[in-house]
């Protein structure tokens, strides 16, 4: 066996092994998710909770679009913004 054929077969074994991996991360918190559902499904608030839940991830989706979708203001415009201020202060 060569050297690049070894070292191939240690790539693929190295990517099954990744990939197992995840899949048992995965199905493990898949089960504990199953868990938690029945759990809330039995609750007597559960419409409330749902309701709860789904103003929580609203709030959160809103955070989220303005730390990452939030254009900062050009540098040119906030000088430009910076001497309209001081020659108005200037002014008066």
């Amino acid at each position: 066996m060569t050297r690049e054929a070894g070292r191939r077969a240690g790539l693929d074994e190295q990517a099954v092994l990744l990939v197992a991996g995840l899949a048992d991360v995965a199905v493990s918190t898949l089960g504990s998710a199953v868990g938690t559902l029945r759990g809330l499904l039995r609750r007597s608030d559960s419409a409330e909770l749902a309701a709860q839940a789904e103003n929580e991830l609203m709030a959160r989706g809103r955070l989220a679009l303005d730390r990452y979708a939030a254009v900062p203001p050009a540098h040119l415009e906030i000088l430009a913004r910076h001497a309209q201020a001081r020659k108005a202060a200037d002014d008066v």
